[in-house]
């Protein structure tokens, strides 16, 4: 099995000359990237960094962070990519539990990451990215003084290659370890998951369909594990044509370099939808519009293949499995009308890296149509969670990854996902546990106790809905309370929504019933995700 280094490493064997990465004023090609990884993975072994560490790297999409992926790789390190939307509070969480030795910091970062210095003990080396800064070492002089040759390291496939956080269900991220063979599997199922769903269309779209002319248009954020399409296009020699979440810059590359791929989640493609320029530029290069990260509502969805065409393609899948896919649907089973109408509800058949099991309580099988939860086994399933063996244990029991997600096989074998059974939130794409929000509301003076559920939102799919009961004789306002959020958590996990109830429901042992108050708010819908 490959590893991370393999992919610049066969690039610039096999597509030395070609455009790898294009990222504003930057065009990189296979070799140029390889050169540059390479330089940053020795520069990093003659500092005395190797397979003990893990490098953070807190940045905005840049190119230069395909080199972080594959230069730290190569020197046998682990990247921790940070969510830089995060509260310092919550970063230096994610810095210390990691045991990061190094912190590569983008431009606008900088300032951010100087403040967080005396709270990071363990950090030996800090870096800036972009341009010299003080109290930073700089990224391009490290580059200059190191050797463009591939590194003298011995990586396997079972190393870990990054360590990325999520939110808990205690209210504490937890690190999810992925190995090169986890990330190499998640990626080459996805493309072999694709490929057969792209040979579903039009001969006149196959005509233009050769791997050279695989140009993602790459959008979410490079500190997520949805990083995969960047992986896929320089396995075949494709392009990367890196952008941020700004609509007229995403609409200009893909006019400019003609992007034939488009991966975003739903809520993106529903403003893209109703965007103002999206009608101004030309989009005909695109052939493959994928989603992933949340169910797209059944509408929107129909709205988006009419104003697109029918090139859409879903992946359901999870940190914990690479990003790779549990299951997909594909272009072909996009129908608006008649009776296949319904698969737009469908996350799809199980992808070819995925073994996929519908199970109860007691870990059996449950018929066809019948709800349990969703466990997938196969290569793409992380390592674990880092320092915590229990957890560990108990999600991957019986050599399966339990999801926390219930559904449903169908006799055509398509997969329903009907509700979630741990309490985690998807908002915009972003997984949210309601404990993170749960304790920084407990913790202020006005609040006596409080539930943190999910409420379905025409914009965002889903939003985080809180519900409070004060302490008798204090008084607090809705605004009060997100501000107090605010200051403590990243925006998107703070409640955008607060409702002031007497008393909260309880079970006969006296715990809070979540599943009561989220059962208001999604009273009259199917189904209890969005």
């Amino acid at each position: 099995m490959y590893t991370l280094g393999d992919i610049p490493r066969n690039g610039a064997i096999n597509f030395a000359d070609k455009e790898a990465i294009v990222f504003r004023d930057t065009r990189m090609t296979y070799r140029k990237l390889n050169e540059r990884s390479n330089r940053l993975a020795n520069a990093l072994i003659d500092m005395g960094f190797g397979k003990k560490d893990r490098i953070a790297i807190i940045a905005d999409n840049c190119a230069k962070y395909m080199e972080v992926y594959f230069g730290v790789t190569k020197a046998g390190a682990s990247v921790c990519p940070l969510n830089f939307r995060l509260s310092n509070q919550e970063l230096e969480f994610q810095i210390n539990d990691s045991e990061s030795t190094m912190l590569i910091a983008g431009s606008e970062f900088k300032v951010q990451a100087a403040n967080m210095k005396a709270m990071c003990p363990n950090v030996k080396k800090w870096i800036s990215l972009d341009e010299a800064a003080d109290g930073f070492e700089d990224y391009e002089g490290m580059l200059f003084d190191s050797s463009d040759r591939e590194p003298d390291v011995e990586v396997g496939e079972n190393d870990m290659a990054i360590l990325m956080y999520t939110g808990g269900t205690t209210g504490r991220p937890k690190g999810v370890m992925l190995s090169h063979k986890n990330l190499m599997t998640a990626t080459l199922g996805t493309l072999t998951t694709t490929i057969p769903t792209i040979m579903q269309i039009s001969p006149d779209t196959l005509k233009k369909l050769t791997s050279i002319d695989f140009v993602t248009c790459y959008v979410l954020p490079m500190f997520h594990v949805s990083i995969w399409p960047v992986f896929v296009a320089m396995i075949i020699g494709g392009k990367a044509v890196i952008c941020r979440i700004n609509f007229d810059e995403i609409l200009a590359n893909i006019q400019n370099e003609k992007c034939t791929h488009l991966n975003m989640v739903p809520v993106l493609y529903n403003w893209l939808l109703s965007y103002p320029a999206t009608a101004s530029h030309d989009l005909s290069s695109l052939i493959s519009m994928t989603y992933a990260g949340s169910p797209f509502p059944p509408d929107v969805l129909k709205d988006c293949i009419r104003k697109f065409g029918n090139i859409f393609t879903q992946a359901y899948g999870a940190t914990e499995t690479s990003g790779g896919p549990i299951s997909a649907l594909g272009f072909y089973d996009h129908v608006l009308e008649g009776k296949d109408s319904d698969l737009l509800e469908s996350a799809g058949k199980p992808a070819i890296c995925s073994r996929v099991s519908i199970l109860d309580d007691e870990g059996k099988a449950v018929n066809i149509g019948e709800v349990g939860e969703v466990c997938v086994g196969g290569g793409h399933i992380m390592m674990g969670y880092w320092k915590d063996p229990d957890l560990t244990a108990k999600v991957l029991s019986g050599g399966l990854y339990h999801t926390g997600d219930m559904g449903y096989m169908n006799r055509n074998g398509y997969l329903f996902l009907v509700d979630r059974k741990a309490d985690m939130i998807i908002s915009g794409g972003e997984n949210v546990y309601p404990k993170e929000a749960e304790n920084v509301l407990s913790a202020h003076p006005a609040v006596f106790e409080c539930s943190v559920v999910s409420a379905p939102d025409k914009k965002w799919g889903e939003i985080v809905q809180a519900v409070v009961v004060l302490k008798p004789g204090i008084s607090a306002t809705a605004e009060e309370l997100m501000e107090f959020c605010k200051e403590r958590l990243a925006g998107y996990k703070c409640p955008k929504r607060i409702d002031f109830w007497d008393t909260l429901p309880k079970t006969i042992i006296g715990k809070i019933s979540k599943k009561d108050i989220k059962n208001k708010y999604w009273e009259g819908c199917e189904r209890r995700i969005s």
